[in-house]
């Protein structure tokens, strides 16, 4: 099995920026992709931003052009740069691993515990 560890979030100003990151752990698994989802109060859970094993990145409209994701493979990290945050991107953000194992034989898609994110003045 996998877990992933979230961290990162916080309060900032409208217009600041602030970083989340992800580390999955477990044994003998490969992560296809990273995914960066959000829940504000009283709205589902929607997803912001993806990237897979080759580096193909997408984006909501939402936050194009401010957010960028990362990964690390050797480290099976992930990074969320959020840029000129707004007080609308206010919600709770959860990291999410697709892995599968090495036989393919397991998949499952691992969830980051949230983190808050505040954006106001």
């Amino acid at each position: 099995q996998v877990q992933v560890v979230e961290s990162g979030g916080g309060l900032v100003q409208p217009g600041g920026s602030l970083r989340l990151s992800c580390a999955a752990s477990g044994s003998s698994f490969r992560i296809g992709a990273w995914e960066w989802y959000r829940q504000a109060p009283g709205k589902e859970r929607e997803l912001v931003a993806d990237i897979t094993s080759g580096g193909t990145m997408k984006y909501a409209d939402s936050v194009k052009g401010r957010f960028t994701n990362s990964r690390d493979g050797a480290k099976n990290m992930a990074y969320l740069q959020m840029n000129s945050l707004k007080p609308e991107d206010t919600a709770v953000y959860f990291c999410a691993a697709v892995w599968s194992s090495y036989s393919g034989d397991v998949q499952g898609r691992a969830w980051g515990q949230g983190t808050q994110v505040t954006v106001s003045s």
